[in-house]
């Protein structure tokens, strides 16, 4: 499956940004959707994850009641809904999608300034 995670950016500490990532290739409501992050020099860390049918969601703590994930099945894509936002979420965020194996997009980059 491919997928293309969009809309990162720059925004100021305390604002909010939705990313989206749009899956192709394959049947899109069979896979299980998250989203991860890596800051630079450190390794890529969970943020949120959603089952197939939007129903079972799950956040890291770090960013639980900061953060929504969600998924339009029939636009084939899933969002990160992020408010709050604070300078340690700096990261490139990447879409991914499990089924038996995983998928990973191509990420984007969001920055939160001080």
């Amino acid at each position: 499956v491919q997928l293309q995670a969009s809309g990162g950016g720059l925004v100021q500490a305390g604002g909010s940004l939705r990313l989206s990532c749009a899956a192709g290739g394959h049947t899109f409501s069979r896979f299980n959707m998250g989203w991860f992050r890596q800051a630079p020099g450190k390794e890529r860390e969970f943020v949120a994850t959603i089952g197939w049918a939007g129903d079972r969601t799950s956040y890291a703590d770090s960013v639980k009641d900061r953060f929504t994930i969600s998924r339009d099945n029939a636009k084939n894509t899933v969002y990160l809904q992020m408010n709050g936002l604070r300078p340690e979420d700096t990261a490139v965020y990447y879409c991914n999608a499990h089924n038996v194996g995983d998928y990973w997009g191509q990420g984007t980059q969001v920055t939160v300034s001080s």
